[in-house]
């Protein structure tokens, strides 16, 4: 039987080609679904290499990497790398009831962070860290401990300088410039969290979530000065103190507090701003403590409906509610009414604001101002003078023995009288003025600063010295903290509690 008689009809023949085309679309379609896979998941096939490996954002869209030395890293690393060694433990033993003690119970030591900004030894931490220290500990990366010296602190921007003498050679952090960071830019924070556990030059990334934050309440501590960055970076306890720094290495912000309902990070984390820093450092290392700058106003922030009146497109800038007499306003023409809309240069956001811009300045400086009144811009120039001019007029006052002085809490207290409010040009209140604050005391820890006008005591109304005399009476021997109602040196009502 030859072969034509085994499918004399075709059927075979044809049933072979049907299936070889049906055998061809499905290594077809398997080649194609290979192909796919090793494109989408950028796959290659050959013998790894160098040149495979993404080295920049522009090539391959992804999280952005470096290359060192043919291994690809985040950019993140060369700058720890660079600087994370600069980066210390810091140590307080307090001679009495510290942030410590209330954080964490019925302990003597407090721990955060800080960092050398100088060869020579100085550390920059926050003031939280150190207050009312008996003995103050810095350990570093290599492992050394050293004693330090609190060269000066200074509550009201809670930032202090440490002073230790190295037996090492030590890495140092640049400081930056806060005023040139955006909102999105990268953020890097370097710090001690959870002291306990020994997680020492821990690194968080983030981004710079926004700027010029104030108004902000972190219990008796709250710094008075605040133009805080916020960063989702994570800052937790022991985090106090560290860096938080940009791409370049540099120190934009001191870490320094968080808002949590759990009291750990939750993504909104604050650093006091670098160039707050560089203006009050020099000032706690050759004095201890800062010299801050004084024009003489009494301020509110402006309203809708003020900015409205003044032609203004957002509500932004602060309105004079009173000029001190003889004052660095008054000289430059500043009147009661005026809305300022610029000092130095730069744009009045608020009241908080723009007490930082004014304190920041050197005494004796000249600078420009630009306000409006009745919706004319008029651009000026005061002198900036020193914070304690007129503290010191009072203390002359008390040296003549024609004012009645109470200390009470470390604050040293006279009864604001009329004659008082008129020669520093505000209207006169009911209260006791604040003439000085001693540093470590318990109105020191509760940010209460020199200049304030004391208000009410433990919900009773102050008018006089006999009244605080009074109140410190029956409180005597008390340990419960105490709520008092203040009239701060920006004009602003504030609560504060002191804990004696």
């Amino acid at each position: 039987m030859n072969g034509r008689l085994s499918d004399p009809t075709g059927v075979k023949q044809r049933h072979d080609q049907r299936g070889f085309r049906v055998g061809a679309i499905w290594l077809v379609a398997v080649c194609c679904l290979i192909i796919g896979i090793l494109i989408a998941t950028n796959l290659d096939l050959s013998s790894p290499s160098v040149a495979q490996v993404p080295t920049n954002v522009a090539q391959t869209g992804m999280y952005p990497v470096v290359d060192y030395d043919g291994e690809a890293h985040s950019p993140f690393v060369e700058v720890v790398e660079r600087v994370q060694d600069a980066v210390v433990n810091v140590s307080a033993r307090a001679q009495g009831r510290d942030l410590a003690w209330y954080l964490y119970g019925n302990n003597s030591i407090s721990s955060g962070s800080g960092f050398f900004f100088r060869e020579d030894g100085y550390v920059l931490t926050n003031s939280h860290v150190v207050a009312n220290a008996a003995d103050v500990r810095v350990k570093t990366a290599s492992g050394y401990e050293y004693k330090g010296k609190l060269v000066g602190s200074d509550p009201l921007t809670d930032l202090a300088v440490v002073k230790v003498e190295p037996e090492e050679e030590i890495t140092v952090i640049p400081f930056g410039d806060s005023e040139k960071i955006r909102v999105g830019d990268w953020a890097i924070a370097i710090g001690n969290p959870f002291p306990e556990q020994g997680l020492d030059r821990t690194v968080t990334v983030g981004v710079i979530s926004a700027v010029g934050r104030s108004n902000l309440r972190f219990g008796t501590e709250t710094p008075l000065y605040q133009h805080y960055i916020q960063t989702d970076a994570s800052i937790n306890p022991g985090n106090s103190g560290g860096p938080l720094l940009n791409l370049a290495g540099e120190c934009v912000g001191v870490n320094a507090a968080i808002t949590s309902p759990t009291g750990t990070s939750v993504g909104i984390g604050f650093a006091i701003p670098i160039n707050m820093a560089r203006a009050i450092v020099p000032d706690l290392i050759e004095e201890g403590k800062v010299s801050r700058g004084w024009l003489g106003v009494w301020l509110s922030n402006l309203t809708e409906r003020q900015a409205k009146r003044e032609g203004l497109e957002a509500v932004r800038g602060v309105m004079i509610d009173s000029v001190f007499q003889q004052s660095p306003a008054a000289l430059a023409g500043i009147r009661r009414g005026d809305v300022v809309i610029q000092f130095n240069d730069r744009e009045v956001t608020n009241t908080n604001q723009f007490s930082v811009l004014v304190s920041t300045v050197e005494a004796g400086a000249q600078v420009p101002i630009e306000v409006i009144r009745s919706g004319e811009r008029k651009r000026l120039t005061a002198t900036v003078a020193d914070r304690e001019a007129f503290l010191a007029s009072v203390a002359n006052r008390r040296q003549s023995g024609s004012v009645s002085i109470e200390r009470w809490l470390g604050m040293d207290l006279v009864t604001f009288t009329p004659d008082m409010a008129r020669d520093i040009g505000i209207d006169h209140v009911d209260g006791v003025y604040v003439v000085r604050v001693l540093g470590g005391s318990s109105a020191d820890r509760a940010s209460i600063a020199e200049g304030t006008i004391i208000l009410q005591v433990n919900h009773e109304p102050i008018s006089t010295i006999d009244d605080i005399t009074m109140a410190a009476g029956q409180l005597r021997g008390s340990t419960k903290p105490i709520p008092l109602m203040v009239l701060e040196p920006d004009g602003s009502l504030a609560r504060k509690v002191v804990r004696p």
